[in-house]
């Protein structure tokens, strides 16, 4: 028996180490390294000398722990006089280092636009995201100290809408009258409309998700 007990003890300890070790190891990857953090700010620096002036800064520095983006770290930019914020980085595929900068710009300007129409008539308190491919200002050979309108170019950006509610049988006019506006006011001529039902603590409300993809 003790000699059961014994090994059994041996093993029990072996799993409690293995778990602590694999616990630490998360944690710790977890944790930006700071030298790497460092390197992409002097990278951004001197992106930004190459392709914007002196209005842009280096902030602060991303760490991308979960997977969520391209890159593993990424400089956090902003614009002095416009406060838009940006993030630039090494990009693996194109083996070169970009930026999101006109992608920044146009969601903020078009979240601006339709803002009022979305307070007025959709009341709730609603979230509106605005999504623009993060690489588009590449994409159009577009200078980032120009960017001009999205107005210009043949763009069709994303639009989610967050409702805390359940759906309506007056949903679908209210969504489909919004993209009537869009298009009338020449806010924005194509494009896609997705529409969920969350609740403020986070709790899905409805399982159906409205999308439509108008132009």
């Amino acid at each position: 028996m003790r000699k059961i007990l014994k090994i059994s003890l041996i093993i029990l300890g072996v799993i409690i180490v293995g778990m602590g070790i694999l616990i630490f190891s998360f944690i710790q990857g977890m944790k930006p390294d700071k030298d790497k953090e460092e390197q992409i700010k002097i990278q951004a620096e001197q992106y930004l000398k190459d392709k914007f002036n002196d209005n842009f800064e280096v902030y602060d520095a991303l760490y991308d722990n979960m997977g969520n983006f391209g890159f593993e770290y990424a400089a956090k930019v902003r614009d002095k006089e416009t406060k838009t914020q940006f993030l630039v980085y090494y990009d693996d595929a194109l083996d070169q280092m970009v930026d999101t900068f006109t992608a920044e710009k146009w969601t903020n300007d078009l979240e601006k636009e339709i803002r009022p129409y979305i307070k007025e008539n959709f009341r709730e308190k609603t979230e509106t995201h605005v999504y623009f491919d993060d690489l588009i200002g590449k994409e159009l050979g577009i200078d980032p100290l120009n960017p001009g309108s999205y107005k210009d170019f043949n763009v069709a950006p994303t639009i989610r809408i967050t409702l805390p509610r359940k759906k309506s049988d007056q949903d679908e006019k209210l969504f489909n009258d919004f993209i009537s506006y869009l298009k009338s006011n020449d806010i924005l001529q194509q494009g896609t409309i997705i529409v969920n039902y969350i609740a403020e603590n986070g709790v899905i409300l409805e399982d159906f998700e409205w999308s439509k993809e108008f132009k």
